[in-house]
């Protein structure tokens, strides 16, 4: 039987998750003249919740945020939010944040016991970007009436910036897992 803390430590965590994207979207975003979708700061913590939170847990936090954004509240990157932002360029890439969260724990729960840098960097890069890209790059497209291959190669400008990203998730996850042992996804 689970202790009543643990009951709650998790639900805690999912909106502690949530209100850390929502904090990475007050940095400015970087808007790019070639593509309708700027640079954001919001996929770390994507790939942040799925490294620490798991894939159930990281997945929930990801869809409390989408569910706030839909609400209204101004939690994007330059305080966009409502349902308009998911008829946008930008809306497959952020329909994508719980299920790259999902896959990012996932595969974090694989690797945590033996969890080294380049394990985090791995697990951050198959949710951050494979799985973001997977469902932003179709959708940009359709949007944008481009073809894959443009909207492919307009989003290749967002790489250098994710593999940043996914560098910084791994440090901070394999801080985080040696400091508080107990977070195991």
């Amino acid at each position: 039987m689970r202790a009543a803390s643990d009951t709650f430590r998790g639900p805690v965590r999912v909106a502690v998750f949530a209100a850390m994207v929502a904090a990475l979207g007050v940095l400015p975003p970087i808007p790019l003249p070639v593509i309708p979708v700027p640079i954001t700061a919001q996929t770390l913590g994507v790939m942040l919740a799925g490294l620490l939170l798991g894939p159930r847990r990281g997945a929930e936090a990801l869809a409390l945020f989408l569910l706030l954004v839909a609400l209204g509240f101004p939690l994007l990157a330059g305080g966009r939010g409502g349902l308009s932002v998911f008829a946008g360029p930008s809306a497959g890439f952020l329909i994508a944040y719980p299920f790259a969260a999902a896959a990012t724990g996932w595969a974090s729960r694989r690797v945590w016991t033996t969890y080294a840098f380049w394990r985090g960097f791995a697990c951050a890069l198959l949710g951050g970007v494979v799985v973001v890209y997977a469902f932003g790059i179709p959708w940009l497209a359709t949007v944008g009436g481009l073809t894959l291959a443009q909207a492919a190669i307009g989003s290749a400008v967002f790489l250098p910036g994710d593999l940043v990203k996914a560098i910084l998730a791994a440090v901070i996850a394999g801080i985080v897992r040696r400091g508080y042992p107990a977070l195991q996804p």
